[in-house]
């Protein structure tokens, strides 16, 4: 009932509740008619003034109500609330309210900004991880003030979609997603005239439909690349907000609720969002993202990143391990570092000294960016610091670019158990001349020698990479070269995408985009199928092999098989409720040495228990395919013991 009564203009609340005589039965509804007689003197105080103005706001704030759906529903929920059963007169006044503590000026504040800001949104995320990250954000930023977010796009009035930029395939499908709203707030615009028609004209259905229809928002890296178009040409959206200009998302609602475009795609050169806290999503209690770095400053030539979301820029090391911590602390047992570049994370402000202060690589790579010199924390350690907070929490980081992949780092993650063996490794193409047309800043050979090195110091590391078929001046030698290195590697996963060029880039401005999109399609086609190949014979030789996987629930196609994830970032499928299970320290040894277990059904019923969500499972495949395996689930187990047992194994 509060929130129903929050969320419509106060006189209505002090007309209704009088006409009817209905007694609140809670406090916060005392608390509402306090402040409403406050609301009421102050109103009068300056009535004067308000009826010299002559703005729209003015005007609104002397009706009893904003629009007529709110009428609407105020006395029907009036005339519909039960009256309390009492034997007090009904002339006895209503009790005094509650105090909580804070004072009528501060109460009358919070309460009519809530009121004004009572309404609900939705965030539908395309795109990265980041924007996944940015979404949480978002929901932060709008919670704090006042709004109320939803999982049910139909229940919202407020839509913001979060896009990607860096393909013309993903703005595509923004578009689309977009063009379907506005088809909504149509509908609801004919809905509104059909069933008031003999009682409405056009001017006042519009007016209604105003206030109902959803308002619709982009946010993200689509947000700054198009907005003139978004808010002129194709009228499709209300709210413009780039990666940078969340904070100001209140401010360009109301700007929007008063009919007008809200836009800021201002890009900082500070912002990273440090000491906001992300409102993530409920029932996830596993995963989390945690964004290190915003920004990159690496201007390959076919990238757009740098010019949607800015300079990079770095968190400080002691925000994130307060977040980490505390992530930890509600029982999370994963958690991704995020960034363009996320590892060449660089802290300024911290005391960390190094042997040197000049900006390392790996060998046989160059940098195009000539600042990231200086003393403070690097990505090694940061890697290091984050490690230690729990033996327990296994830590990703995405995306890295090769070039930063230093012996350090490689150290680092070979030393902490924790931290996964799964390293994506971006190679975007297999020819030296391609690969300098890019502005990668290595070669063939020296991306092979950092493969090599990251297979020597961390054996059973898995790879996945980027690539890009079709890329302007490649010739069908180059293709050839993209070909066999994804053979020669052999990666657990890839992500390949023909060319698309990007407005404002290196390559859309000094290069021509002279392969033909049939050309492009077919040796992307050639590429995947490489990769099929060398998948489907990694996934055959998968089959016998154990795994320790985290656990996050039951899949979606079948809720009585469970999935998770190994530490190479396989999805494993298996029966959370085993007919017996290994529970000794001795028989996972043995599993772990690579000997046969004895199989044996147990008796002991806590040790059949099903496994729960957020554990670690050991498991042994007994299918595979490319993008999935099928285990048997053999023993509940710690990250810890499993690592103490495979170190002396």
């Amino acid at each position: 009932m509060w929130k129903k009564l929050r969320s419509v203009h106060r006189p209505m609340i002090s007309h209704y509740a009088n006409n009817y005589g209905t007694y609140f039965s809670s406090v916060r509804c005392f608390e509402a008619v306090r402040v409403e007689t406050l609301y009421q003197t102050r109103f009068q105080q300056t009535k004067a003034n308000q009826d010299a103005s002559t703005s729209g706001r003015a005007r609104r704030r002397e009706r009893p109500w904003k629009t007529e759906k709110e009428k609407r529903e105020l006395i029907s929920f009036f005339q519909t609330a039960p009256k309390i059963e009492t034997s007090t007169p009904t002339s006895t006044p209503l009790p005094e309210p509650v105090s909580i503590g804070v004072s009528e000026e501060d109460l009358y504040r919070r309460e009519v900004s809530l009121g004004e800001r009572s309404k609900s949104f939705f965030i539908e995320t395309l795109g990265c991880q980041m924007n996944v990250a940015d979404s949480e954000v978002v929901a932060a930023v709008l919670t704090g003030a006042g709004y109320r977010k939803t999982d049910e796009i139909e229940d919202a009035d407020i839509v913001f979609l979060n896009t990607c930029a860096i393909r013309e395939n993903a703005e595509e499908k923004a578009l689309q997603r977009l063009r379907a709203l506005r088809s909504i707030n149509q509908s609801k615009y004919e809905d509104i005239r059909n069933n008031d028609r003999n009682s409405l004209d056009k001017v006042s259905a519009s007016k209604i439909w105003h206030s109902e229809r959803i308002t619709v928002g982009v946010l993200g890296c689509m947000a700054e690349r198009l907005k003139e178009k978004l808010l002129e040409e194709t009228k499709l959206v209300d709210i413009v907000a780039g990666p940078d200009a969340y904070r100001d998302l209140p401010r360009l609602i109301d700007v929007a609720t008063g009919g007008q475009k809200g836009i800021n795609v201002q890009l900082s050169v500070e912002e990273t969002y440090a000491d906001i806290t992300p409102v993530r999503p409920a029932g996830n209690q596993v995963s989390a993202f945690v964004s290190i770095t915003r920004g990159c400053n690496n201007m390959c030539s076919y990238c757009i990143v740098p010019f949607t979301r800015g300079r990079e820029r770095s968190r400080t090391a002691k925000s994130i391990l307060e977040e980490v911590k505390a992530l930890a602390a509600e029982g999370y047992k994963e958690i991704t570092l995020l960034g363009q570049n996320v590892n060449s994370y660089h802290d300024k402000t911290s005391a960390m000294k190094h042997e040197s202060d000049s900006y390392r690589i790996a060998e046989g790579f160059s940098d195009l960016y000539r600042l990231r010199h200086g003393g403070g924390t690097r990505f090694a350690d940061l890697l290091d610091l984050v490690a230690s907070v729990d033996p327990e929490v296994r830590i990703r980081f995405t995306s890295p670019h090769p070039k930063d992949f230093t012996s350090d780092v490689l150290e680092v993650m070979g030393k902490h158990p924790n931290i996964c063996k799964s390293i994506h490794l971006p190679a975007q193409s297999g020819s030296s001349n391609v690969l300098k047309l890019m502005r990668r800043g290595y070669t063939r050979e020296a991306y092979l020698d950092l493969v090599k090195r990251i297979y020597t110091m961390l054996p059973g590391a898995e790879l996945s990479s980027d690539f890009i078929s079709g890329f302007c001046g490649e010739t069908d030698d180059d293709h050839k070269q993209t070909v066999s290195l994804m053979k020669k590697v052999g990666y657990a996963q890839a992500f390949m995408f023909a060319y698309s060029q990007r407005e404002k880039t290196h390559a859309h401005r000094k290069l021509e985009d002279n392969v033909p999109n049939e050309l492009k399609l077919q040796r992307l086609q050639e590429v995947i199928s490489a990769y099929r190949s060398g998948a489907e014979e990694a996934a055959r030789n998968q089959i016998g092999k154990y795994h320790l996987v985290l656990v996050e629930g039951p899949s979606k196609k079948n809720e009585k098989v469970w999935q998770g994830k190994t530490d190479g970032l396989r999805r494993c499928m298996f029966d959370p409720q085993p007919q017996n299970f290994i529970n000794e320290p001795s028989e996972l040894e043995r599993i772990i040495n690579g000997q046969n277990h004895t199989n044996d059904a147990d008796t002991n019923p806590n040790k059949r228990r099903p496994v729960g969500i957020g554990e670690y499972v050991l498991v042994q495949v007994t299918e595979a395919t490319p993008s999935t395996l099928y285990t048997n689930l053999l023993a509940i187990t710690t990250l810890s013991t499993y690592a103490t047992l495979s170190a002396n194994a």
